[in-house]
């Protein structure tokens, strides 16, 4: 699995600001209806009840928000990158500014939690955070996001 297969470039985006968790999850919604076709509300839905759960802000100015939802066959992903960092409550406090969700089919197992832990390793990376913090165009930020795996990979 690659990040390249789960996220795809029309579904990175750039916001100015953030003003909570819930705009930013029906933001994030909306992106998997546009580029997946996949029921956006229901996928905001998903992301609220997980969040319900416990934060999943995992610090250093990282969020990886992820769901299961019905109506999609394989493990899909959307980015955001927020200009203007946001409360999370993260676990380290800290605001947020980057943003991968991940939405996994409602019966997946290993799959979800492969694509949860590649996505782990690559925003764990703080060369990659600091490229995608320093670039604001969703081409590049994808770019980044795809061609970090190829690299650490090699």
């Amino acid at each position: 699995m690659e990040l390249s297969d789960i996220l795809r470039p029309e579904a990175v985006k750039v916001m100015g600001t953030a003003t909570s968790k819930k705009r930013l999850f029906q933001e994030l919604g909306d992106m998997v209806a546009a580029s997946h076709g996949i029921d956006g509300a229901a996928a905001f839905a998903a992301l609220q009840e997980r969040e319900n759960l416990g934060p999943t802000g995992v610090g250093h100015g990282v969020a990886l928000p992820h769901a299961r939802i019905e109506g999609i066959n394989e493990v899909i992903g959307a980015f955001i990158r927020v200009e203007k960092p946001f409360d999370f409550d993260a676990v380290d406090k800290q605001p947020v500014d980057l943003i991968f969700a991940l939405f996994a089919p409602e019966g997946s197992g290993v799959e979800h939690l492969k694509a949860l832990a590649l996505v782990s390793r690559t925003m764990r990376d703080s060369a990659v955070c600091g490229k995608l913090r320093a670039n604001g165009d969703a081409t590049t930020l994808h770019a980044l996001l795809t061609e970090s795996q190829n690299t650490q990979a090699a």
